[in-house]
């Protein structure tokens, strides 16, 4: 766009670009900031709540008081390994009770969790850990036949600053997560308005990018989307995607229902099998999918025994959930579905309990707060006419103004007037609800997961076989999501390769399993458009039908 220049407002130290003092006054005076740091919030949940269950996950259930205790006894450990505020904590957890003990031991001793997900591998581990400076890795120690402490070896041969792995279980020759222990003292706040968290982003260009979110903004927006849920002290959320996500992190997720008393249910895994069985047990009454699982969970209702009938809300978000999926959910399930679009990077939008059911098919929800500031743009920068459809610009109290050290891709992320360019396509109807059609950016939607098709592209390319290729999606056969697609240039007289050759090389070479091709041809020529760049439409019109 023609208005994407660099941001005039320069980085802190810390890495965060800060909002303009203007708008940081007014957030505050309005009441969307609130000063209070994560590790302070759940001091005071604990306060309000103390008595009441919190946390369960597999046979250990921890209440608010037990969660805060240990929550300082860790945060002690920590210092006296010699972590200090500020330090950088790259933390690879599945969801057990270790993940919100250390997340809130790190907030109140002010060092910063980088919250990365199970799959990662070392192409984003390695990455992650040098450009945060991380100082530890904290991990499982082996989960579905992946041992993390091995992955633990790579990464601080490729990041020295890594000083520490803390494992989760067996720590083999690294240190154990239950060792980090000490007595509790009081720690000085960090610094509210500055970073409390860093997400990874959902890989828009060759490798993922840090999303600094702030305590101040970071707090608002799980109890702002805890409102716009309807959240309260019954309410019992299950996370059973992985809760480093932001979407079950706190959108409203885990720290939305800390924040009204209710209960956080950790699941293994988001399979019907375990699912289940945890809904009917606990009485679960609120929980979050991407839209490719949804379908194994409705077509699991038909057989299975579990009594679901606690729950009352299925959030569908992570890409677009179809209309037939959103109307046939209620009847299958027995509960109602909301739509979430939002972003790790700020902006949430809710269907809400009073929308008609027609809105809530067809609608991916309109905004969670009154200051998110919402521009629809054609190519050039311009606003297009209410109700057409143009990309997403978005600033607010909870959108970023800057991904964390990424000069170049931040002169071109945001508008020289701090607006964040989503690359979603949109068109917004009168009601204010928005409808996404698309995708600007060259990413590939594959199980909730955005894919970048350059990082596919640079993966597969470097394969001795291959001289040249393009990645894209194909809708998957559920029609919810896509699969991905390579078509290649072999290298001149080499053998054919098969799919399972090529997610046998990038495994080796470390990249996550939701980053594998399902689909891989070989071609003559790679087809250009006008302007020089491979036509990938033409491309998807050449695969052979399955």
């Amino acid at each position: 766009m023609s208005t994407n220049v660099p941001t005039p407002v320069a980085p802190l130290p810390s890495g965060l670009t800060p909002w303009p003092d203007q708008d940081r006054d007014r957030y505050t005076a309005d009441g969307y900031w609130d000063g209070r740091t994560l590790g302070r919030l759940l001091r005071d949940w604990t306060d309000s709540h103390g008595r009441r269950l919190a946390v369960v996950a597999g046979e250990e259930r921890l209440t608010y008081r037990q969660l805060d205790q240990r929550a300082d006894r860790m945060a002690a450990g920590l210092v006296d390994l010699g972590i200090r505020s500020g330090d950088r904590v790259v933390v690879q957890l599945s969801n057990t009770a270790a993940f919100p003990v250390l997340f809130f031991a790190l907030a109140r001793m002010g060092a910063i969790p980088v919250l990365t997900l199970p799959a990662h591998r070392i192409t984003e581990i390695g990455h992650l850990a040098r450009l945060s400076e991380a100082v530890a890795y904290v991990i499982p120690d082996e989960v579905s036949g992946f041992d993390y402490r091995e992955l633990a070896d790579q990464v601080r041969a490729q990041a020295p600053t890594v000083a520490h792995v803390l494992v989760d279980g067996d720590p083999g020759k690294h240190t154990a997560l239950t060792s980090v222990d000490g007595e509790p003292r009081e720690f000085d706040d960090p610094d509210p308005y500055d970073i409390a968290l860093l997400l990874v982003s959902g890989g828009t260009t060759g490798v993922p990018k840090l999303i600094p979110r702030t305590h101040n903004d970071y707090g608002f927006n799980a109890r702002a989307s805890a409102e716009a849920c309807d959240l309260d002290r019954d309410t019992v959320y299950l996370a059973c995607l992985p809760v480093a996500h932001n979407f079950p992190l706190a959108c409203p997720g885990m720290l939305g229902a800390f924040s009204v008393g209710g209960t956080v249910v950790l699941s293994p895994s988001p399979a019907p099998g375990d699912a289940f069985p945890l809904i009917e047990e606990e009485g679960v009454t609120h929980t979050a999918l991407v839209p490719p699982l949804i379908p194994l969970w409705v077509e699991a209702a038909q057989w299975d025994t579990a009594d679901l009938s606690s729950l009352e809300v299925l959030q569908a978000g992570g890409s677009k959930l179809s209309e037939e999926l959103a109307r046939a959910i209620p009847g299958a399930l027995g509960c109602r579905v909301q739509q979430v679009f939002g972003m790790a990077e700020g902006l949430l939008n809710y269907t809400r309990t009073e929308d008609d059911e027609d809105t809530v098919a067809i609608t991916q929800g309109r905004p969670m707060c009154a200051d998110d500031e919402l521009r629809i743009v054609d190519a050039a920068g311009h606003d297009v006419a209410e109700g057409e459809t143009g990309e997403l610009l978005v600033r607010g109290p909870y959108t970023l103004r800057g991904y964390y050290r990424a000069p170049e891709v931040n002169a071109h992320a945001f508008t020289s007037d701090g607006y964040y360019a989503s690359g979603d396509l949109v068109r917004r109807l009168p009601s204010g609800h928005l409808i996404v059609t698309g995708r600007v950016k060259d990413t590939i939607d594959r199980n909730g997961e955005s894919v970048s098709a350059e990082e596919v592209e640079l993966h597969v390319q470097s394969h001795p076989d291959v001289d040249r290729c393009a990645a894209f999606g194909l809708a998957d056969v559920d029609g919810e999501g896509q699969i991905i697609c390579v078509a290649y240039l072999p290298v001149k007289g080499s053998e054919p390769l098969e799919v399972a050759e090529i997610r046998r090389f990038l495994i080796e070479r470390g990249v996550a399993a939701f980053k594998l091709p399902d689909r891989l041809m070989a071609v003559d020529e790679l087809p250009l458009t006008a302007i020089g760049k491979i036509d990938k439409k033409v491309l998807a019109q050449r695969v052979p039908t399955a």
